[in-house]
C-alpha cells in the first residue's frame, strides 16, 4: 500500500540517495516489457531515523480500520494487519478499507488542494512528476529501494513519473497476490486518481517481486494483474492447494 507520507523532516534521515535513472524506461503500450536489474549495482535501503516513526503511524491507521493489532513488532506486525484487513471482506470492501486508511494519512485540505491547484497545471503532468519523486522518497521503508524513471505517456511524450521498486518488501514479506492486489495496487490506484487527480498505473511482477508506477498513465479496462495466480509460497494459499486440480491454473480468491 503505497502512501504519500508527509515530508518536513523525512530528507534528514533519508540514508539512500534518489537516483533518477532511464535504465528501466517502460513503455505505456507496452505490458510485456521485462526491466533488468544489475544485481551488481543493486543499492539496499538503509532506513532512516524516521523509518520507525512512518511505520508506526502507517500501521496504526491500519488498525484503526481493522480493529485489531497484531501482538508481532515491527514489519510483521504490519504483515498480520495486512492479513487481517482482508478477512471477512469482499475485494471491493478490502479496496475501500485501503483507501480510507491512505486518506487518513493526510491533512483533510492537503488532498482537495493539490488535486484543485497542482493537477490541472500542464495536462497534469506536473503533479504527476512530483508524486513520483515524493513517492520514491517517502515509500522506501515500506517497499524497498526505488528509482524514479522515465515512462511513455499515452500522448507519446516521455516524462520522468515513473517509480521503479526493484523487489517490492510488501510483496516479499506477504507472499500473497491478493494483499498486494486488493490492500496496495488497486487501492493505491484509486486513491491517487480520485484524491489527488493523478492518475497512476502499477504493474507488480510477481516473479521477482519488482513494481513499475507509471503515474500519469491510467490503469486499462482489463487488467492481467487480476488474473494472476496464487504464488507457490502463499500462506493464504496452502490450506487451499489441495484441493485444486493445478496450482497455476488456481487463481487467487482474493484477487
Amino acid at each position: 500500500m503505497a502512501a504519500l507520507l508527509p515530508l518536513p523532516l523525512y530528507s534528514i534521515s533519508q540514508k539512500t540517495q534518489l537516483r533518477t535513472t532511464n535504465n528501466h524506461r517502460i513503455s505505456a503500450q507496452s505490458r510485456d516489457t521485462v526491466c533488468t536489474i544489475d544485481p551488481v549495482s543493486r543499492v539496499e535501503y538503509t532506513p532512516g531515523v524516521l523509518d520507525h516513526v512512518f511505520l508506526n503511524l502507517f500501521r496504526s491507521k491500519m488498525v484503526q480500520e481493522v480493529g485489531w493489532d497484531s501482538e508481532k513488532l515491527g514489519y510483521d506486525g504490519l504483515i498480520d494487519v495486512a492479513n487481517r484487513l482482508m478477512l471477512a471482506r469482499t475485494n471491493s470492501e478490502t479496496k475501500d478499507a485501503a483507501v480510507r486508511i491512505l486518506r487518513s494519512l493526510f491533512p483533510p485540505m492537503l488532498l482537495e488542494l493539490y488535486k484543485m491547484l497542482i493537477a490541472p497545471i500542464a495536462q497534469g503532468k506536473l503533479a504527476a512528476v512530483i508524486v513520483a519523486r515524493v513517492t520514491a522518497l517517502s515509500c522506501q521503508w515500506l517497499m524497498g529501494t526505488c528509482t524514479v524513471n522515465n515512462v511513455d505517456l499515452p500522448d507519446g511524450s516521455s516524462l520522468p513519473s515513473g517509480v521503479f521498486v526493484e523487489r517490492c518488501k510488501y510483496l516479499e514479506e506477504s507472499k500473497c497476490v491478493g494483499i498486494c492486489v486488493n490492500t496496495c495496487k488497486l487501492p493505491t490506484q484509486e486513491f491517487f486518481m480520485d484524491h489527488m487527480g493523478v492518475p497512476l498505473l502499477m504493474e507488480p511482477n510477481f516473479k521477482d517481486y519488482s513494481c513499475q508506477f507509471k503515474f500519469g498513465v491510467s490503469p486499462p479496462e482489463e487488467d492481467s494483474t487480476l488474473k494472476e495466480p496464487c504464488l507457490e509460497i502463499c500462506p493464504n494459499a496452502t490450506r487451499r492447494r489441495t484441493a485444486a486440480t493445478s496450482i497455476l491454473e488456481m487463481k487467487c480468491p482474493k484477487a
